[in-house]
């Protein structure tokens, strides 16, 4: 059993709370190897952003489990290195699918797990993340509930279609479950599609498509009914048409992507919602300067000749985020 306080990670709670408090979001962006790590505690610390580093079961997988808690424990380490005296930093696991993957996180080091039981019926999803809860709670884990279904594909979670969360059963799912957040589906959605085509409507000036408005009055009933606790947005990358047009240029071939303005998720950030996922926007910020490389240097093959540009380039889409979309900068 690793203790994440050992690794000088921080839990959610009182992250989550000032958020909530100061009308801002707490970036939770998910990795999967080491540029991608860097980029994130780099922005994280010269914004003095507090930030969750997010491993989804897929990721676990590729990294490692062993080798993810000595990264996680090198991140903290290395932000202090970068002049970010007291970082706050929580490793989460994102969209775990059962009780034994919960509990393997806790024990290798996570400060903070989701269980995602949305995808059973309604008392199932109450017993499986009550489960978790009171096992996370030994050992000052926090625990991230949900409720509602999320379209999209991304890693191992999939969905062909989208249920908005019922206002009318979180109090209930809450109280039953102990849980210590809330993702909620309020018509984000996983990967680089978020929406059919036929769903948007085509901006006369610049041509590009627009996607449907998010249903705030979801988010207002939740919040309505749950005051003051932390609400979740999974599903909410933009993804940045500059990264895409990137892509398509160099050989790509990503028809029709779209994401979630930004002005969506700032109005976001400003209510309860204090956790926001954002995972596509940096494998396409990463893919888009892997490829402007790899064209225009046919002889390059050192990793670092590409992969050094790609974090770059990362690191710049996060501080962004951080800054401009989330309003994180400076709370840590």
């Amino acid at each position: 059993m690793v203790s994440y306080k050992e690794l000088g990670l921080v839990n959610t709670r009182e992250m989550f709370a000032k958020a909530i408090n100061g009308g801002y979001a707490i970036p939770a962006f998910n990795f999967n190897n080491m540029e991608q790590l860097q980029a994130i505690v780099q922005a994280a610390a010269e914004t003095k952003s507090p930030v969750i580093l997010q491993v989804s079961k897929g990721a676990r997988n590729y990294a490692n489990q062993t080798l993810l808690r000595y990264m996680a424990q090198g991140a903290v380490e290395y932000a202090k290195e970068l002049g970010w005296e007291n970082p706050q930093i929580v490793l989460h696991l994102d969209h775990g699918d059962s009780f034994e993957t919960c509990k393997s996180c806790i024990e290798f080091g996570f400060s903070s797990v989701m269980i995602d039981g949305s995808h059973l019926p309604y008392d199932e999803n109450v017993a499986l993340t009550r489960k978790v809860v009171d096992y996370a709670h030994q050992y000052d884990v926090t625990v991230e509930g949900e409720l509602g279904v999320l379209a999209g594909v991304e890693d191992e979670v999939s969905s062909d279609h989208h249920t908005y969360t019922r206002p009318e059963e979180v109090v209930d799912f809450v109280t039953k479950t102990g849980c210590d957040s809330l993702a909620i589906s309020i018509g984000t959605s996983h990967g680089a599609y978020k929406f059919k085509p036929e769903q948007c409507h085509k901006d006369p000036v610049t041509g590009r498509l627009v996607p449907p408005p998010l249903a705030f009055d979801v988010l207002d009933g939740v919040m309505k009914e749950l005051p003051g606790f932390p609400i979740v947005l999974h599903g909410s990358s933009s993804v940045p048409q500059e990264e895409v047009d990137v892509i398509n240029a160099y050989g790509g071939q990503l028809e029709a992507a779209i994401g979630i303005p930004e002005d969506q998720l700032r109005k976001a950030a400003k209510s309860a919602v204090c956790k926001i996922n954002i995972d596509s926007d940096s494998r396409l910020a990463m893919t888009a300067a892997v490829r402007k490389v790899l064209a225009e240097k046919k002889g390059e093959f050192d990793p670092r000749k590409y992969l050094g540009p790609a974090r770059d380039n990362m690191k710049k889409l996060y501080i962004h985020k951080i800054i401009n979309v989330l309003g994180s900068d400076g709370k840590a």
